[in-house]
């Protein structure tokens, strides 16, 4: 074990400061399209607050495109797109839009799920009440939904993970291209087996965290 760390031990270290980035920034970002994202489709569908079914319409379908595509065959799609926008197609700031157009549709359907599981008669009594729709949102669906989408939040933080170790295929950097570089490329199993354990310990630590956080907000 000393062996291996010292041969390998930077190389993971700053593979996974790489993917904790790119979770990071991704998710970050995400959640500001995604949420409100949702809240659109809950709102604008037939029978919601604001019922609008050419907005609906647009964005249920650029969503369910968007996510149709697999993870890697969006990152050659829109490789064009990312060095306009990212100046680079390579490293982490390479991957950072792909992984922001493949988890915020998801997000956002998982936060549309999350949003239409509440009680409709409670938002029915708010509205008797003449609470505007603004209102509504924030102090019903948001906050009666909120456990649910902490669930979803993770959900989608552990997809991010898995497509991070993807990008890892096209130097993207990150534990999946310490993976690919040197546990495949060059068969050295044993970093191979490191990367999967912290990749593995990586997901279930997230896991444990949203449903600790879930559990608590549906209780609160």
């Amino acid at each position: 074990m000393t062996q291996f760390y010292e041969q390998w031990g930077a190389v993971i270290v700053e593979g996974l400061g790489q993917t904790l980035i790119m979770v990071v920034i991704g998710l970050g970002i995400s959640i500001l399209i995604g949420i409100p994202l949702g809240v659109l489709l809950v709102l604008t569908r037939p029978g919601g607050l604001n019922s609008n079914p050419t907005v609906y319409s647009v964005s249920n379908w650029l969503i369910n495109i968007l996510r149709s595509l697999p993870f890697i065959i969006m990152l050659f799609l829109i490789l064009p797109v990312t060095k306009f926008i990212m100046g680079t197609t390579i490293g982490v700031r390479g991957v950072l839009l792909p992984l922001i157009v493949y988890t915020a549709p998801y997000l956002a359907r998982l936060v549309e799920t999350s949003l239409l599981e509440v009680d409709g008669g409670v938002i029915e009594a708010y509205q008797s009440m003449g609470i505007s729709n603004f209102n509504i949102i924030k102090t019903v669906l948001l906050r009666e939904a909120r456990g649910g989408i902490i669930r979803g939040l993770t959900i989608a933080m552990i997809g991010l993970i898995g497509a991070t170790a993807m990008a890892g295929l096209v130097g993207a950097g990150g534990l999946g291209s310490i993976a690919y570089q040197y546990g495949f490329l060059r068969n050295e199993p044993a970093v191979m087996y490191g990367t999967i354990i912290l990749l593995i310990i990586l997901v279930q630590i997230v896991q444990s965290v949203g449903n600790l956080i879930a559990k608590s907000l549906d209780r609160s």
